[in-house]
């Protein structure tokens, strides 16, 4: 993820604008300023504050961004290129894969930022916003996986209706529009003036709330499992789901959870001291931006064939120029000694559609 700063996305955004109000010898006029100016600096402050830390974060984002964009990267390659099913789940990761890569690709520019232009406001605009921004998408457009693979296992006919391409596509265009409007009203907010009651607004509806929605579909899941008389390959379906479900509680407990957390202790206690809410902010940050390099685990669930297709990749590209298993052209002679004729078998490029067709509808 790329910015430390910005990762105090909407919910953060409030509580460190009234710690650095209580700060001794702060600018009482900081407080009135939008918030967008005070994320702006905190990660000068923390450079300031605490040199060596703030390099061992910079080399812990850098790691993330790499790990996340080369799986990224080879998600997006497979469900655009290696994938032809249209399901609503394939759509919603096609997204979740976009905003990880948005959010990884913003780092570059933090740091162009940081060390050839520092306190410049609009040229900070783009990795703050983009932070903001893709964060909360994260959050929501896991939420519409979980629900969706919910629905198709566990309500299969009642749901046919909502499971249309056109609705997914709407869905998603929604998750865009809400996630960018909240996210530019929060930044010009001011910081003054208590701002408990928005923060805690925004923790239940950004965060406990989608939590929410999972742990029961989680739970619903878990109990349908229990059903006696379920066929094999729909049990086998039913336990995917579930691992999904299970994998994204566990993103939002590692990810979200600290940050959330700390953010609501602050707004709820202002007067915890400067420099131990700025450590607490920039570690939870650096938590939440692993979600990009935990995201590609939930691709292998929600397609049936998504693993299949990137092992297939691998080891035709592994051939290094051998003929890959399943591509090679074998020589027989014909029993009735006629001659010879090709047996051409069927390889990754010819095997990765229909396994990724294989996605749970």
């Amino acid at each position: 993820m790329p910015s430390e700063s910005p990762a105090g996305p909407v919910t953060g955004a409030a509580p460190n604008a009234t710690a650095a109000a209580a700060a001794p010898g702060a600018n009482l006029s900081a407080p009135e300023r939008p918030l967008f100016h005070l994320f702006a600096v905190l990660d000068e402050e923390l450079h300031a504050s605490f040199p060596r830390l703030w390099l061992a974060l910079m080399a812990v984002h850098g790691a993330i961004f790499l790990a996340g964009l080369a799986l990224n990267g080879l998600a997006l390659y497979v469900f655009c290129c290696r994938t032809r099913a249209a399901a609503p789940s394939v759509a919603y990761t096609v997204n979740l894969v976009v905003t990880d890569l948005l959010v990884g690709l913003s780092l570059p520019t933090r740091f162009a930022v940081f060390y050839s232009t520092p306190g410049c406001l609009p040229c900070a605009f783009p990795h703050v916003f983009g932070y903001f921004l893709n964060m909360h998408c994260s959050i929501l457009f896991l939420t519409c996986i979980c629900v969706d693979r919910y629905l198709a296992i566990v309500q299969p006919e009642g749901s046919r209706r909502w499971r249309q391409p056109a609705c997914a596509r709407a869905v998603c265009v929604s998750v865009w529009l809400a996630a960018g409007a909240v996210t530019l009203s929060v930044l010009g907010v001011r910081a003054g003036g208590g701002p408990c009651c928005h923060v805690l607004a925004l923790t239940v509806l950004e965060f406990l709330l989608p939590l929410l929605v999972i742990s029961v579909f989680t739970g619903r899941i878990v109990c349908a499992l229990s059903r006696p008389g379920l066929l094999r390959q729909g049990r086998r379906r039913r336990v995917r789901a579930m691992q999904l479900l299970l994998t994204v509680l566990v993103i939002f407990l590692v990810c979200f959870t600290p940050f959330h957390a700390r953010q609501v202790a602050v707004a709820l206690w202002p007067d915890v001291p400067r420099h131990t809410s700025l450590v607490v902010y920039h570690v939870a940050v650096t938590l939440s931006s692993l979600n990009s390099c935990l995201d590609p685990i939930v691709y292998c669930f929600v397609t049936s064939g998504f693993q299949a297709t990137v092992r297939g990749l691998f080891r035709r590209r592994g051939a290094e120029g051998e003929p890959a298993v399943g591509d090679a052209v074998s020589m027989r002679k014909n029993s009735r000694g006629s001659g010879q004729h090709l047996t051409l078998s069927a390889g990754p490029r010819a095997l990765t559609p229909a396994l990724a067709n294989g996605s749970e509808a």
